[in-house]
């Protein structure tokens, strides 16, 4: 049975701590890293690059077992405050059940990243700890980002931090006040029943995905309904869902509406076309925080209660 347990903050970082840069999923190498590591280190950080980067197997950041060491590395080394996954792709869920988290819950460190780190966010948020759903290394410098990347730094260095997303025609109007989970759709599914897997009841859900045909948006909401996902939120926050793909006889919603669709099914407020997801506005958000959700004719705030 999923139990909730309330949520820990690791420290803010400080200039002069030590990240590290992981590749738990797809491969990244030291030249795409690069501007990365100097935006860190302009930022007062010490950068380590970790062994599973600049290194491939097919498409991950080295074999299964090469991962997960540098992983399990980083994670025990207390010389490190703070560790961010290259980039997503897939891969994560083939090495989380390997990784220890026994000294990290004495010593909690920041853990960052989105999309297929879905996975090590509610991995964490299922131990109690905050992590940040927010860019990663390889998108630092994409056009349009800054505000994502300036979001990351306040959340990593513990500054306030507040969002806003406009009025949207398919919202629901309220408010709600709860912790933050959620993230990649289509990897909360697959964690559905897992040792990553996380209650929902009383929570904010957000909610993002990139390249998913629409039935099976669909079909991965139907399986959070029937598991109960949704029934007791506090509210829902939609994000983006980037290049949508559809069959030759069309759907025939788009991804918001489709959401829609299940969220109509119950009162929490509903707040779409929030900048969380794979675009450049990727706000960063810290997952396992308590958050007050405001949803109004005029538009969307989420802000750290």
């Amino acid at each position: 049975m999923l139990t909730i347990m309330p949520t820990t903050a690791p420290a803010p970082l400080r200039p002069g701590d030590q990240v590290a840069i992981v590749c738990p999923a797809r491969k990244a190498s030291h030249e795409e890293l690069a501007a990365a590591v100097a935006t860190l280190q302009s930022w007062g950080l010490r950068v380590v690059l970790g062994a599973s980067t600049n290194v491939a197997h097919h498409q991950f950041g080295g074999e299964d077992e090469v991962r997960r060491q540098d992983f399990q590395q980083q994670l025990d080394n207390p010389a490190i405050r703070a560790i961010l996954c290259a980039r997503g792709g897939y891969g994560t869920t083939r090495i989380i059940d390997g990784i220890d988290f026994g000294r990290f819950g004495q010593d909690p460190k920041w853990i960052a990243g989105f999309s297929d780190i879905t996975t090590l966010n509610c991995h964490l948020l299922r131990r109690g700890h905050q992590s940040i759903h927010g860019v990663m290394p390889l998108l630092f410098h994409q056009e349009g980002g800054a505000d994502s990347l300036e979001s990351l730094r306040r959340a990593l260095f513990g500054k306030e931090i507040s969002y806003a997303a406009p009025a949207h025609a398919l919202n629901q109007l309220g408010t709600a006040i709860g912790e933050l989970v959620g993230g990649n759709l289509s990897i909360l599914q697959t964690l559905t029943g897992t040792q990553s897997d996380v209650p929902t009841a009383g929570r904010i859900l957000f909610l993002e995905d990139i390249d998913e045909y629409l039935y099976a948006i669909d079909r991965m909401l139907v399986h959070l309904d029937r598991t109960g996902k949704l029934a007791g939120l506090a509210g829902l926050v939609v994000g983006h869902f980037s290049n949508p793909q559809d069959n030759t006889v069309p759907y025939g919603q788009t991804p918001n509406e489709i959401i829609q669709h299940y969220a109509a099914q119950y009162g929490f407020p509903v707040a779409h076309s929030f900048p969380v997801g794979h675009e450049p506005h990727n706000q960063a958000l810290v997952v396992g925080r308590l958050a007050r959700l405001t949803v109004t004719a005029e538009g969307t705030r989420l802000e750290y209660v």
